[in-house]
């Protein structure tokens, strides 16, 4: 069961290092806090050398008087388990329990994630040090949850320390049993690669061409590195719950070479998230058309929410972030900290602390500002986080239980993203062709979900979406194309786009058709293909109902064959030597519908399709918003909410057709209504 959904009021807090600060500020900081309407704070992730300076001798004595404190207050503690940062006399006396890099250089002691997970001394103690946590917290009437080790995979996802190459070697034995079944899964008898003994065998290390191993034994690294982190993570959460068994569990993601669904489903209580809506600022595509932005985020929240309906945010973005050498994010404008909030709570968050109380005033992490600054006095980030507590208090009981409403996923697949990192061919489509369709339909107010194909997805699960966009499956199993027909067959839209379903599990190309396992599905065969880059110009493609419309036929183009009478061409290439010829088809199977798109998605490209498709805001009835506004709605069987987000600077005019009331300042509203720069409106 989800411990979120369970709980009685909304959880707003912060993140606190009472290490960090003279004891004598530990009083005041809690008052303050419990003023602003927090109720929640985390501790203890990086304090590994505090709870054990030496070896075997464990000292709680700050952590107890810290805690007992907060707990004096009514704040209630989440305690990290350490295990992020071991300290400098564990990796000088345990070296073997330190990462190394793919060339072979062992990482040292001096920042954090240095260790790997593979390490059986280190497992060891690991163990150790959160058996004694949980023993001596676990009945604690301050501690109310634990987190995990802190950010699984952050930092690095890879590791090549002899620990690993040991517990790879027997990962693929446990799956494949036989070397001729391995040989044969990565395809070994291709320049020459065959195995004769399991001692031949390792991860992928360097090669005449940098970084450029099997890419059969790439997927099954990535496979295997997402099962030993949560090996390693079982190791903790098994004691927890065997010792705190009243206390809840969980850890911070989302990062890259981990299963962070079956992390959840095995060990967690429920799911959480560091949401930074300005590392937007980093990785926006100066080129990239109309672009979102921090509004983008939301995009990231739908995955999470895929994992746990409803989640914690174990870290909110509170203030302007950045180390000392990276990560330079400037400061949120008035009103954008409050609206990233929501922004999380719209987007299924139940529990909400910032990064940080205060900012660090030593460290790495010195820029990365908390909610208070160096100096300790009032500021307006302060006063922020003072007005979204008070108005938690009021309304977030509320809230908290109710499940965002989407009749629209995006699809992906673990398999798909770790071989699309080193498949150019592929991988990088998936991650454009979201974002576009996720653009598109947040201007269209058509809220949607994230939803993973795993091998355990039922038919029940997939038929509660109206229309399912999966891009670019290059691998899809015969069984997954089964499942998505029967989807079909009942009534479902589905969306595929180029590059879709060529590849087998094992990433080896099927000797079939163009697009593989799912040309029943479609009705189609490819007739031939290529990338749009080089000596090729860009391409468009002119809409059968709108000819002289043109949208561009981003980065790879394959040409369309129609093989079935259902099929009927929506699109067809205006540019180059295939102009003419079909890019767009939709096929009509059962009582639904298959359609193909020949390139990688744009916004206009979606727009079209979800014109045609006949999709509308859940809320077109009754109000009418501008694209800057985002809408998402959150239910339960006696309620809903709906989330008004107001992503520019600049007022918006939106229109309520009904009277409806604001639940954060039980204002009535109806008629034409002005949302303020960075505003939030929660109508019931």
């Amino acid at each position: 069961m989800n411990k979120l959904v369970a709980k009685e009021q909304f959880e707003l807090g912060v993140c606190y290092y009472p290490e960090h600060w003279p004891e004598s500020m530990w009083a005041d900081d809690y008052r303050r806090m419990v003023e602003m309407g927090f109720t929640i704070i985390r501790m203890g992730e990086f304090a590994w050398s505090i709870f054990e300076p030496q070896e075997g001798n464990f000292q709680f004595g700050l952590f107890d008087r810290a805690i007992d404190l907060a707990h004096s207050y009514g704040l209630k503690v989440v305690l990290g388990t350490p295990t992020a940062t071991p300290p400098a006399w564990l990796t000088e006396k345990y070296p073997e329990v330190l990462n190394v890099t793919y060339e072979g250089v062992t990482l040292q002691h001096g920042m954090r994630r240095h260790y790997n997970y593979s390490s059986p001394k280190y497992h060891q103690l690991c163990a150790e040090i959160a058996g004694q946590l949980a023993d001596h917290y676990g009945n604690h009437p301050g501690v109310v949850g634990w987190q995990i080790d802190n950010e699984l995979n952050c930092e690095i996802s890879e590791f090549y320390s002899e620990s690993d190459h040991t517990a790879f070697r027997k990962w693929l034995q446990h799956k494949y049993e036989s070397l001729d079944k391995l040989n044969e899964a990565w395809g070994a008898v291709f320049w020459n690669q065959s195995y004769s003994d399991w001692s031949q065998v390792y991860l992928p290390r360097p090669t005449p061409s940098p970084k450029q191993p099997n890419p059969h034994q790439a997927l099954d690294e990535k496979r295997f590195i997402s099962d030993n982190t949560i090996a390693f993570a079982k190791i903790q959460a098994d004691i927890i719950r065997a010792k705190a068994p009243q206390q809840w569990v969980t850890t911070n993601g989302l990062f890259g070479h981990l299963d962070s669904h079956e992390l959840n489903d095995q060990l967690l209580d429920f799911f959480s998230y560091d949401s930074y809506p300005q590392f937007s600022s980093i990785y926006y595509d100066a080129a990239e058309v109309n672009p979102l932005r921090d509004r983008g985020w939301g995009l990231s929240l739908s995955a999470v929410r895929s994992i746990s309906p409803n989640f914690c945010i174990m870290e909110q973005q509170s203030g302007p972030g950045g180390w000392v050498n990276r990560m330079d994010m400037p400061s949120p404008k008035p009103g954008q900290m409050r609206l990233w909030t929501y922004q999380s709570i719209a987007h299924g968050a139940d529990m909400v602390l910032y990064f940080r109380w205060r900012t660090a005033t030593m460290g790495n992490e010195i820029y990365w500002h908390g909610i208070n600054d160096y100096h300790n006095q009032p500021n307006r980030r302060v006063r922020e986080a003072a007005q979204i507590g008070q108005e938690l208090v009021a309304s977030g009981q509320a809230i908290v239980g109710t499940v965002t409403q989407a009749k629209v996923a995006i699809v992906r697949d673990y398999d798909n993203e770790w071989d699309g990192e080193y498949d150019v061919w592929h991988g990088p489509f998936m991650w454009q062709s979201n974002k576009e369709w996720f653009k598109a339909l947040q201007h269209k107010h058509i809220p949607n979900d994230v939803l993973y194909l795993r091998s355990k997805t039922t038919l029940e699960e997939l038929t509660r979406y109206e229309v399912l966009i999966y891009p670019h499956p290059a691998i899809l199993a015969d069984e997954t194309a089964a499942l998505l027909d029967a989807y079909v067959l009942q009534g479902g839209k589905l969306i595929f786009g180029c590059r879709t379903g060529y590849k087998d599990k094992r990433g080896q190309c099927y000797m079939r058709p163009f697009p593989g396992a799912a040309q029943s599905l479609c009705g189609i065969t490819v007739e031939e293909f290529t990338m749009v880059k080089g000596t090729r110009l860009p391409t468009f493609i002119s809409w059968a109902d709108e000819p002289e419309l043109l949208t561009g036929a981003d980065s790879f183009n394959e040409i369309l064959q129609v093989v079935e009478d259902s099929v009927e061409v929506m699109g067809s290439y205006a540019s180059d030597y295939y102009a003419g010829k079909p890019a767009v088809t939709r096929n009509q199977r059962g009582k639904g519908e298959v359609w193909y798109y020949g390139a990688v998605f744009n916004e206009d490209a979606a727009v079209q399709i979800i014109n045609h498709l006949g999709l509308q805001s859940p809320a077109a009835a009754w109000l009418e918003l501008p694209t800057d506004v985002e809408l998402q709605i959150r239910e339960s069987d006696s309620s809903s909410y709906t989330f008004l987000l107001n992503y520019s600077k600049e007022p918006m005019a939106i229109l309520l057709k009904e009277e409806k009331r604001d639940l954060l300042t039980d204002q009535l509203i109806v008629g034409t209504h002005t949302l303020e720069g960075f505003g939030v409106l929660v109508l019931y």
